[in-house]
């Protein structure tokens, strides 16, 4: 009898993503657990006199403009609750006047909130004294504004190291941890100029090294590339995703650009009249809209690059067959038939897959090596993999794309049914 042998239908159903992300070394324990590093409960912002009554009209089920209307008052945040995981970049977008920028003010209390908590490595910030608030913005949640908000009478190596001057760090160890900042922004040789000696995208830089430097446990950024041209702004965005790469920052992302957000959320939340409507992956969001505000988000971006195979994948949980490829390919066929599947999928004893079969392929193969029953021009994918890239592969083979790990591990497979559904849809739309 061959060992370890289970087999799973052709046609799975997708059952989420699959995190292939390797952790970075630098990254702390909290973030290679996923654990929630802040947590927003209940946050509510209304802006002018007797927010109260605002606030008591809201309950009853009125929308923001009635509100306004009948109390002068605006509900800019209206009972947001969301939790932010160690180690990601979570995005929240919405149009003008969403509420997003008031949200990000609320998180280091920038703005004070009317009700509601927010809560930072388990420490609420509200009853926070000044003394204590100031500490947090300095060392636990630095942010990264749209207009740069540098000194421009200040070096650039200055600047970065303002936040480190103002804690009271000697002149030589916070020079030689804003070096560091910069050197990790491409801006290594730039540290003697001015603010105004620099292009937009290296202003920007800057910012972003400043907030690095202090080494926050939450970045915040403001909409911190929209101002830039769309080159600049894309090499930024890539930038940081390289950064993420490296070292798992943990990151709050406002914009209101769909493919920023798609970009480089791992998680996006959407926020309309106050409220946040809905919050997942990109792939998420895409698949499952809450309404039509969410959809329409999506409607004029070519969303195909960004559904990932990490995000339509099911895990395999019958049809994995761990044997020695060297095994006679006889000993396979019975199983394979009778539990009614196509195909199996094989991996050697350490987990590495090696490759496909079908009940065809393990009888002509008979005695010889299973190796042999392989199937040779099935292809394989990377978690990161997008639909075109799928949809290319599912017209030209007839079974599910086996999905593997950097790691060569199979993650899971994407059914070429759910390919083409997917490609379908987005058609139609």
């Amino acid at each position: 009898m061959p060992p370890n042998l289970t087999f799973a239908p052709q046609d799975v159903v997708p059952s989420g993503a699959i995190n292939a992300k390797a952790v970075s070394p630098v990254a702390n324990a909290a973030a290679a657990s996923g654990t929630e590093i802040l947590t927003v409960r209940n946050l509510s912002k209304i802006f002018g006199p007797k927010p109260e009554r605002a606030a008591e009209l809201v309950k009853q089920g009125l929308g923001r403009d009635e509100v306004f209307k009948r109390t002068g008052n605006m509900v800019a945040v209206n009972d947001v609750s969301l939790s932010v995981k160690a180690g990601e970049i979570f995005v929240i977008m919405g149009l003008s006047g969403s509420g997003k920028s008031t949200l990000v003010r609320l998180l280091n209390r920038l703005i004070e909130p009317t009700s509601g908590q927010v809560v930072l490595e388990g420490r609420d910030i509200a009853p926070m004294s000044t003394v204590e608030l100031r500490d947090v913005r300095r060392k636990k949640m630095a942010m990264v504004f749209q207009s740069f908000a540098l000194l421009p009478n200040r070096t650039v190596i200055d600047n970065i190291s303002y936040g480190l001057e103002v804690g009271g760090m000697k002149k030589a160890e916070r020079y030689e941890i804003a070096r560091a900042a910069l050197t990790r922004v491409g801006l290594g040789s730039y540290e003697k100029l001015l603010p105004g000696e620099l292009s937009g995208g290296m202003q920007q830089r800057v910012g972003l090294a400043r907030a690095l430097a202090v080494n926050p446990s939450v970045l915040l950024m403001d909409e911190a590339f929209s101002a830039l041209d769309p080159l600049i702004r894309h090499e930024m965005q890539t930038e940081l995703l390289r950064l993420q790469k490296q070292e798992q920052r943990t990151i709050v992302f406002i914009s209101h650009d769909i493919e920023e957000a798609i970009k480089i959320g791992g998680r996006i939340g959407i926020m309309k009249d106050g409220c946040l409507i809905q919050v997942g992956t990109p792939a998420e969001l895409i698949q499952s809209p809450a309404d039509d505000y969410v959809r329409d988000f999506f409607r004029h971006v070519d969303v195909s690059r960004f559904l990932k195979a990490e995000g339509l994948l099911a895990k395999v949980e019958r049809g994995v067959i761990s044997a020695d490829v060297g095994a006679p390919a006889e000993h396979y066929v019975n199983q394979l038939i009778d539990s009614g599947v196509e195909c199996g999928y094989v991996c050697d004893p350490s987990g590495r897959y090696q490759g496909c079969v079908t009940p065809a392929s393990l009888h002509k193969t008979g005695a010889r090596p299973l190796r042999e029953a392989l199937l040779k021009d099935l292809k394989t994918v990377s978690p990161d993999s997008d639909l075109h890239e799928l949809a290319a592969i599912a017209l030209s083979q007839e079974h599910d794309v086996p999905v593997l790990d950097a790691s060569g591990m199979l993650a899971g497979v994407v059914s070429c049914r759910t390919i083409l559904k997917q490609v379908m849809e987005r058609r139609a739309a």
